[in-house]
């Protein structure tokens, strides 16, 4: 068992997201989307949607830096365990606070607006269901193995068994004595990166990253008020004129 849930289950979650994501984008392009249901209700999405993005946002980068940056990168630069404790502990616990109160919100709109819920498939439950799950769980993990003073440090086990799966080399036995919660949290999203191309999650990949870079977009009113009260000339004009 210990050898299926940390040496084969997280390449088959690999796969799976790898090969659903091709299958995704060769044969059904044009549902690639979050099937936006704006047009049914916006007051409350204009406020659940940033608070759950921004929530999934800060989690994923705490989870990127908490397992792919080694304790000895943070040390070199004075970031003591003791911070970087503090600040996993309430900077995790803030954003997974938002993240969920965002999808609790969420959830409120699509059960309450009749045409909202009328558009919500059985993928939209199970992503919803795993997703929380994964959030809450991951919260649980922490509060649970933390306080003040000291918490768990998961940069000496779980971080090194992630890395180790990179190298194909999976070190199971670095999560044999890992918390039962924190078990738990890795397996359920393990589930939810073999879900995301299955579900609206997939839009995730086509996030319109290209804006952040654009060039401004000029608009020009075409209203005779806005242009000036100059009227039409004759002839030619001066360049710059």
């Amino acid at each position: 068992m210990k050898t299926l849930l940390w040496g084969g289950l997280p390449y088959i979650a690999v796969v799976l997201l790898i090969a659903g994501t091709v299958w995704r984008f060769r044969y059904d392009r044009f549902g690639w989307t979050t099937r936006s249901s704006q047009v049914y209700e916006s007051k409350l999405l204009n406020v659940a949607s940033p608070m759950f993005h921004y929530g999934i946002l800060f989690v994923l980068v705490g989870h990127l830096m908490g397992l792919f940056v080694p304790e000895s990168w943070t040390d070199a630069i004075g970031l003591n365990e003791h911070t970087y404790h503090l600040m996993s502990l309430y900077g995790g616990t803030a954003a997974g606070v938002l993240a969920v109160l965002g999808i609790l919100m969420l959830l409120y709109r699509r059960r309450t607006n009749t045409p909202v819920f009328k558009a919500t498939t059985g993928n939209d439950k199970v992503m919803y269901v795993v997703l929380l799950a994964a959030i809450v769980m991951g919260m649980w993990a922490k509060l649970s193995n933390s306080s003040v003073s000291e918490g768990y440090d998961y940069r000496q086990t779980i971080a090194p068994w992630v890395r180790s799966l990179f190298t194909l080399q999976p070190d199971v036995d670095l999560m044999a004595g890992v918390p039962l919660t924190y078990q738990i949290h890795a397996v359920i999203g393990l589930l939810l990166l073999a879900l995301i191309p299955f579900t609206r999650l997939i839009h995730m990949f086509s996030a319109p990253v290209q804006y952040l870079f654009r060039p401004y977009v000029v608009y020009r009113s075409r209203d005779p008020k806005q242009l000036g009260s100059r009227g039409d000339r004759r002839g030619w004009e001066r360049t710059g004129s």
